[in-house]
């Protein structure tokens, strides 16, 4: 297993962790990702600490609570050599403050996330949006005072807009509060826009990336080509609802080269996809999903080796999409901006 630096703090996480959206499944969103019990997330768990993969992710949004409570069921007493990271943002009630990234919220999930894991402290939290109505002073004052507490050790953003991580930094700066050290986000090579705001401020700030669906929603897991539509797993089931939507002529001239690559250097297509991601800058973690111990085990086949820049170049290519503005202007005074990697 490789480590990494977690941003710009002296964190070392492994270059995977294991997602816990398909732990539960106990409502209809969920059940499309999976409905692992204790038992068999015990086994990836077993499975995630024989190959050095010792940080695990999970929100209070999965399942409504169930993913947390699996994985400290599942992690019982080797909580010392592992890794958490959870979340919290999005409703967990009807009630008008059980969402959000108000003082009053996230203490109080914070301490429910704490009781459902069965742990003391959270590695990293993450607030899992932005919250508008809420000052970002607020915010930050309150995780700032969950790490003073010891209850959490480093925070993270999720689905961020620049300009809101970009705000919370300089907020952080200005008052001498906690500062963001990564950043969660949807990154794939059929979903590059991080590459356009993000990854240019994640480089300027020292704000690592942990990539959430990283096969695209599950496009890129081998199963869906140009002649043979899904028959299993969650694009199959429905499960592209409330995801990023991807023209099929698009996937599949990704999938073709993918499929390429794959060829030549005797890899499936999730492992070159996999492969890609871990060679692009900022990224310091992978969140890796897995319905099953097989498909745990395909997925740590993308460590321990590269794709070489031809195979990269290819995959580029395939995936290239053109600027949206101001970037496209920007293209044109390249020599005075930094060089996004779509260009």
């Amino acid at each position: 297993m490789e480590y990494r630096q977690l941003g710009n703090s002296g964190l070392m996480v492994p270059a995977f962790s294991l997602g816990t959206g398909t732990f539960g499944g106990n409502n209809e969103f969920f059940k499309k990702w999976g409905d692992i019990d204790v038992k068999e997330a015990s086994e990836l768990v077993d499975i995630c600490l024989e190959h050095g993969m010792n940080f695990f992710d999970t929100a209070d949004l999965y399942s409504t609570g169930a993913a947390e409570e699996i994985l400290g069921k599942a992690v019982g007493n080797r909580r010392n050599d592992v890794l958490i990271s959870t979340k919290t943002t999005f409703p967990m009630g009807e009630g008008p403050n059980e969402c959000g990234s108000s003082r009053y919220h996230i203490i109080r999930a914070a301490e429910d996330s704490l009781r459902r894991l069965g742990t003391d402290h959270i590695d990293i939290y993450f607030m899992h949006g932005f919250d508008a109505l809420t000052p970002v002073e607020e915010t930050l004052a309150a995780l700032d005072n969950l790490i003073t507490s010891g209850k959490v050790r480093y925070i993270g953003a999720s689905n961020f807009s620049g300009w809101h991580l970009m705000k919370s930094l300089a907020i952080s700066e200005k008052r001498g509060l906690a500062r963001y050290v990564v950043y969660q986000g949807y990154y794939s090579l059929v979903g590059r826009d991080y590459e356009w705001e993000l990854m240019p401020l994640g480089l300027d700030q020292g704000v690592g990336l942990m990539v959430w669906s990283p096969l695209g929603w599950g496009r890129l897991t081998g199963k869906i080509t140009r002649n043979s539509p899904p028959k299993e797993g969650r694009i199959a089931q429905g499960g592209a609802a409330g995801g990023p939507s991807v023209e099929d002529e698009y996937l599949f001239r990704v999938v073709d080269a993918l499929q390429d690559v794959a060829t030549e250097v005797g890899k499936s297509i999730p492992q070159v996809a996999l492969n890609w991601l871990l060679q692009r800058p900022t990224v310091c973690n992978v969140v890796v999903g897995a319905r099953n111990a097989d498909q745990l085990k395909q997925n740590l086949g993308a460590l321990g080796w590269k794709l070489d820049e031809a195979h990269i170049a290819k995959l580029d290519a395939a995936s290239h999409r053109e600027p949206t503005y101001p970037y496209w202007h920007q293209k044109g005074f390249d020599q005075r901006n930094p060089k996004p990697t779509q260009w």
